[in-house]
């Protein structure tokens, strides 16, 4: 009796490929403790599919590449789902905030794409949205930016959606 012999690939399927992550940036950040001061990284990451699916972590380690794999979980972990419509955009306009920050974001026409910066611009892409017009209110903190951003598009609702929650035909919303 021969044992079969697997190789490691052949017994674990590939990990998601479709995930894509992007680093929206790395800090040196510093802890005072008693014998001076601890040197460690912060990354911020965000982490998405294209197609609907996004999410924001934030790792810290002692090197860099700890700091963004630890985030890339972290933005796995608290992933959304954002509602789409047909032309690649958000069906309403929608506003939210965390700490400082403000992100205001409106539906654009097709063709338009992404008019956006920094962090929500990023949260964006990786969220799968083609066409939108995005806005920072307050501050420029990439995390609480793209935090905002995620809660913006958190908030998103289709008219099915509505309709389900109220008890009535989509029909009866256009009305």
């Amino acid at each position: 009796m021969a044992k079969e012999r697997r190789s490691k690939a052949a017994r674990t399927p590939e990990k998601e490929p479709e995930w894509q992550e992007r680093v929206v940036q790395t800090r040196r950040v510093t802890k005072v403790v008693k014998g001076g001061k601890k040197l460690s990284f912060r990354a911020i990451v965000v982490v998405g599919n294209e197609r609907g699916q996004v999410g924001v972590g934030v790792g810290k380690a002692n090197d860099v590449s700890s700091a963004v794999r630890k985030g890339v979980a972290d933005g796995k972990k608290h992933l959304i789902t954002v509602p789409l419509t047909g032309s690649n955009s958000i069906p309403h306009p929608t506003q939210a905030s965390a700490g400082a920050a403000t992100v205001l974001m409106r539906p654009a026409a097709p063709g338009t794409g992404v008019i956006a910066g920094g962090a929500v611009r990023t949260v964006l892409e990786l969220a799968g949205v083609k066409n939108v017009l995005a806005k920072q209110l307050g501050s420029s903190n990439p995390l609480n930016n793209a935090r905002a951003a995620i809660a913006a598009l958190a908030s998103l609702r289709t008219f099915s959606q509505v309709a389900k929650e109220r008890g009535i035909p989509v029909e009866q919303l256009y009305g």
